[in-house]
């Protein structure tokens, strides 16, 4: 894992090596083991190195052998040893063993599609000599991120928007329709970022970059067809034989792989499989929570860990960890997000890297296979939007927005009976209802978004027309694994980790994984109530039945209890203060009284305040401070 960066000139001058090496100072970070340039007229491309594979020879830039070709890649490419087989047997010569020079040989050998070969996680930028041509590229479902912006005649590049910003004439402006899907989606999908100018480059896309300007391509055309006959046995079968390859292929590295583990079954299986390979104790991690002793994982870790002989550390997090890591939070994270348990996973970063430099995780299993509650929601939708409106919308809603608390069940009351499918699924991840953000938003930022999300349909629509002739559960799923994971979970995840110097890999995302699952009915994924229901089936294979179906904790954090008490401070600074930012952008009568029913529990508006928050810390650390 490292971080790219660099600068192309679309007029042909000099590259200002002052700035590359700016720009890539600011992500040393994501990889503190070494750095490199290469610097030739118009291009210029930095890297930073986490030393993971062929430590003593796969320094970057690496060029090929007549040297027109110079590339930098952050991720990991797990197929790395077959193709390179592949491309010695078509007369490639190699001078390492890292999977970055296989990337060089398969441009030389497919050209642009050479990306359609590589089962891995990476953005990778490869200057073209011959064709004067930039190639990027990100990996198929976005777990590594890579940004871009033109400034002046400048095309900038880099795992990290800080590194952009090192160009002084980078603007540091606020997205005005950004934070119209903010507040509706609870993040900014791609391509945009809550900079103005700023972009990040899609999943599954790959980009040209030369004097005749920028050209973006979707290089992944998968989309689902739902196979109709086959036995569950079979399935099962085939998707334990995909996941373990998977796990095979994800542990290979010249340096110790760990785990970060909960008492749920996604990592639980990963560790049963990892302790197979791995051929001694897998190093495992864990995080708890002061005052969260109803949700820590921590026990059913220990026991897990117990079980497979694994070497187990855990952290139990406080309010004083949290206050403190705030002040660096959204300079980690660069683009606020509605998700209370994102720092959760700084901490079990930081306590993993300091035994290991790579690990896996058991994030991604989730979104494909319908492991959240909205799902169960989407699923009655079907049903729930043909009842009549005088009884979905004129009783039930009423009697909900009324009586309940429950900040999911009034969501559902608000989107559950709305007949388009895609403005449902808008509305099933909105905690900010349109009324909400009527009374939130300042007049001015009324007359450039609108409240009712259109911004955020239009941002979707694109996933939406792969699938739109399918069931509604497997639209959402397909878009939730495309925009909502890259651009929030998987987001939060990198940039946390990388802040450690610790690469985080993914096997539930191998996206042989993904498009096997894509093609199963939505009965096999959501079975009644009960989501990743094959999922768990084929997991029996590798843990008991008490664990497989023990319910889900995640990183549940009592952050609540924290803002109420401890870190009650945070809401005053970053939301009630004459100093805040959120009041150029939202009413300040209406955050009071939004804070006030949610102290007096007459409300549970947490979520609706941590967004506010994280919009604050943001703006903080890097508008108002410009």
């Amino acid at each position: 894992m490292c971080g790219i960066c660099g600068i192309f000139d679309f007029k042909g001058a000099p590259v200002d090596r002052d700035l590359l090496a700016r720009m890539t100072s600011t992500i040393r970070h994501r990889g503190p083991d070494g750095e490199g340039f290469y610097v030739q007229g118009p291009i210029g491309l930095g890297h930073r190195r986490l030393s993971i594979i062929d430590l003593e020879g796969g320094a970057q830039p690496i060029t090929n052998e007549d040297g027109t070709l110079q590339i930098i890649f952050n991720g990991e490419i797990y197929n790395f040893i077959e193709l390179r087989e592949e491309l010695k047997a078509k007369g490639h010569i190699f001078k390492t063993r890292s999977d970055t020079e296989v990337i060089l040989h398969g441009y030389e050998e497919w050209g642009l599609e050479c990306v359609q070969r590589f089962n891995g996680i990476f953005a990778f930028a490869l200057w073209d000599s011959k064709r004067k041509r930039l190639f990027l590229a990100r990996d198929h479902l976005g777990v590594k991120p890579l940004y871009y912006a033109t400034v002046g005649d400048r095309f900038l590049f880099a795992s990290e928007i800080k590194a952009l910003l090192a160009d002084q004439e980078c603007p540091k402006e606020v997205d005005v329709k950004a934070l119209g899907q903010l507040f509706t989606l609870r993040y900014v999908p791609s391509p945009d970022t809550m900079f103005r100018g700023i972009k990040k480059l899609p999943p599954a896309h790959s980009m040209t970059v030369s004097t005749s300007g920028v050209e973006i391509q979707r290089y992944w055309h998968w989309t689902p067809q739902i196979r109709q006959e086959a036995s569950e046995k079979d399935l099962i079968a085939q998707y334990q034989d995909l996941v373990e390859d998977a796990v095979r292929l994800q542990m290979r590295s010249d340096v110790p792989v760990g785990l970060f583990l909960s008492s749920g079954v996604d990592s639980g299986a990963l560790l049963a499989l990892m302790s197979k390979y791995a051929g001694k104790p897998v190093h495992t991690f864990t995080i708890g929570f002061e005052q969260g002793e109803a949700s820590n994982e921590t026990h059913d870790a220990r026991e897990m860990a117990a079980r497979f002989g694994a070497d187990h550390s855990e952290m139990i997090v406080g309010p004083k960890d949290y206050q403190a890591y705030y002040d660096r939070y959204m300079w980690d994270l660069e683009e606020p997000v509605g998700n209370e348990t994102a720092a959760a996973f700084y901490f079990v970063s930081l306590i993993t890297s300091r035994k290991v430099k790579v690990a896996l995780t058991g994030q991604g299993a989730d979104e494909p296979w319908a492991g959240y509650h909205r799902y169960i929601g989407v699923k009655l939708s079907r049903f729930y939007s043909r009842l009549p409106r005088f009884l979905t919308d004129g009783i039930v809603r009423r009697i909900v927005e009324k009586s309940s608390k429950n900040e999911r069940l009034q969501r559902g009351v608000v989107s559950l009976s709305e007949q388009d499918i895609l403005t449902r699924l808008v509305k099933i991840y909105s905690f900010y209802s349109s009324a909400m953000k009527a009374k939130l938003f300042q007049p001015w930022v009324k007359e450039q978004i609108s409240t009712e999300g259109r911004e955020a349909r239009q941002a979707l629509r694109r996933l939406q027309a792969d699938v739109e002739t399918l069931d509604p559960l497997t639209q959402m799923l397909y878009i939730d694994t495309r925009s909502n994971l890259p651009d929030d979970l998987l987001m939060v995840a990198d940039k946390t980790a990388m802040a450690n110097s610790l690469e985080a890999r993914v096997p539930y995302l191998d996206h042989r994984l993904v498009e096997f699952v894509e093609t199963l009915p939505p009965d096999k994924k959501l079975r009644w109530f009960t989501g990743k229901y094959l999922h768990k089936k084929a997991l029996e294979k590798w843990l008991p039945k008490e664990v497989v179906y023990r319910k889900k904790k995640g990183f549940e954090n009592p952050i609540d209890k924290w803002l109420r008490g401890r870190m009650r401070f945070y809401v005053n600074e970053c939301l009630l203060s004459d100093r805040s930012a959120v009041g150029r952008y939202f009413d300040r009568a209406y955050i009071r009284e939004l804070v006030a029913q949610h102290e007096a529990k007459n409300q549970n508006y947490l979520r609706h305040i941590y967004l506010l928050i994280s919009f604050e810390l943001w703006h903080q650390k890097f508008i108002s401070a410009s």
